[in-house]
């Protein structure tokens, strides 16, 4: 058995900065005591927009609040395209095959692989769940890497992080038939207790992940993982259409307006242009584009080929040459391309119950505490986009889609490109809200540790260290006011 590094610190409540998104505070070895003062350096609420309409992700928002509310296209989309939009939809749920087979569209699965379809991970087009029990995990697995200390430039440039020898970048828990699965994942809980100012208790769980029987050769004990969690996939196109210099100039790498908020933007490989860009998609924001995210996907989940990435992540010494494939490339242009644009096309649910009060005093808490520091409430999308359903679209989709140190508790100590490993993209909260109405036992955060919001609040530690502890500081009625209005998004 590889036991994965665990990192506890023993750490004090030093009020210093304020907010952020899903991910979460200081975990500590003992039992957490409840802050001692609320929050300190905190911008006036009045600095940050309220929403005021329901139509979160701008005109093609659409009403549906049921399991299927992720799994709409956009409402303003022309009837032109919805054709697009199906078959899309049809590549992104239907199983992928082994090769040879007589669906020769869809084959050349594997040989190693987490999953056989997008969905399988992606449920509902919703997040995912850790597995319970004796579960194979198929909507989370580890990264892996090598420190970067030990890359080349290049590498590191093109690729992010340095790949294992005999296991790449991605831990492989499954396999077609006749090959062998890369090793087996085993997750375990340890409870940790935090206080409030008022006495409540809520027990947290911390995951500890093990790596057990290896196929391929001994692990390196230099070995460095991330855990992920597949994310939900709505309104990634207007995410996509968010202008550069929007994100560029939001960033605040050296914190010079001295407010405890040090965002910063990843800069990655973009296969198609040969460049280095500006990273908005993924937990550690390290693809460029929906495009590239999604065929890295294939090729990482579920060991298919395409143009823009002809290579799985199955290293040479696997020998996954020596099975059929399915074609080269196994994705073809055309289905990558419908695919691509199902991803990008599909509906952020309407914000509910805007006028219930509780929801209101929940929007001036969570202002108020500074959690829209990172969660930026409104952007509006690029008037020049080559999609008229996506352009000029004023949207909440409450993200900087930035870098944010979340402090040792959350850290994976890995890094991504430019990402550090104590530093998360703020991932968007719209839709939120059904996120466990689209899936039941959908997780919240990098690696679903979280079964409740509240629970996902109090892991928010470094930049996110003040607006936890003034969360925690909170009257019980408060605290229910908050998390009213992360469920109306």
């Amino acid at each position: 058995m590889y036991r994965l590094p665990r990192f506890i610190v023993l750490a004090k409540w030093v009020p210093s900065t304020l907010a952020h998104s899903s991910f979460l505070l200081f975990l500590l070895a003992v039992p957490l005591q409840a802050a001692e003062s609320p929050i300190q350096n905190a911008p006036p609420s009045q600095d940050y927009p309220i929403q005021t309409t329901p139509m979160s992700g701008g005109d093609g928002s659409v009403e549906q609040f049921d399991h299927n509310a992720y799994s709409l296209p956009l409402g303003n989309m022309s009837m032109t395209k919805r054709l697009d939009f199906s078959v899309g939809n049809s590549f992104f749920r239907n199983p992928w095959v082994a090769a040879p087979a007589s669906t020769e569209a869809r084959d050349g699965l594997g040989p190693l692989l987490n999953t056989n379809s997008c969905q399988g991970c992606h449920l509902k087009d919703g997040r995912g769940h850790p597995p319970t029990g004796d579960e194979n995990p198929i909507a989370l697995f580890l990264r892996l890497s090598l420190p970067a200390s030990q890359a080349d430039p290049e590498t590191l440039k093109q690729r992010g992080a340095l790949p294992v020898p005999n296991y790449g970048l991605q831990l492989q828990t499954a396999a077609i038939s006749c090959a062998k699965p890369e090793a087996k994942l085993v997750i375990e809980y340890r409870p940790r207790e935090v206080s409030f100012t008022d006495g409540t208790r809520v027990t947290l769980q911390e995951p500890l992940y093990s790596i057990v029987e290896p196929a391929y050769g001994e692990l390196p004990e230099s070995l460095q993982t991330s855990p992920r969690l597949a994310p939900p996939m709505i309104g990634l196109g207007l995410l996509e259409a968010i202008p550069e210099a929007d994100l560029i100039a939001a960033a605040d790498p050296a914190d010079d307006d001295g407010d405890g908020i040090s965002g910063r933007y990843n800069q990655v490989w973009d296969v198609r242009s040969g460049t280095t860009v500006l990273g908005r998609f993924g937990w550690k924001a390290g693809e460029p584009s929906i495009e590239q995210q999604g065929l890295h996907a294939f090729a990482g989940d579920m060991g298919l080929t395409s143009s823009l990435v002809p290579q799985t992540d199955c290293m040479e010494s696997q020998g996954c040459d020596d099975f059929p494939n399915g074609g080269t490339p196994e994705v073809s242009d055309d289905v990558a391309d419908f695919v691509t644009f199902y991803a990008s096309s599909l509906a952020v649910p309407m914000r509910r119950n805007m006028d219930d009060s509780a929801v209101k005093q929940g929007a001036e808490r969570f202002n108020a505490l500074g959690c829209a520091s990172c969660h930026t409430p409104r952007h509006r999308t690029a008037a020049d986009t080559a999609r008229p359903a996506l352009a000029n679209q004023e949207i909440w989709p409450y993200s900087d889609l930035l870098l944010h140190d979340l402090g040792d508790a959350l850290a994976d100590h890995r890094s991504e490109f430019q990402a550090d490993g104590r530093e998360w993209r703020t991932p968007p909260l719209w839709g939120i809200g059904l996120a466990q109405t689209v899936n039941p036992r959908a997780g919240f955060l990098h690696d679903g540790r979280a079964r409740t919001l509240e629970e996902a609040i109090l892991w928010h530690g470094g930049e996110a260290e003040s607006a936890t502890q003034g969360y925690r500081a909170l009257p019980a009625d408060h605290r229910a006011e908050l998390i009213r209005f992360l469920e109306s998004l």
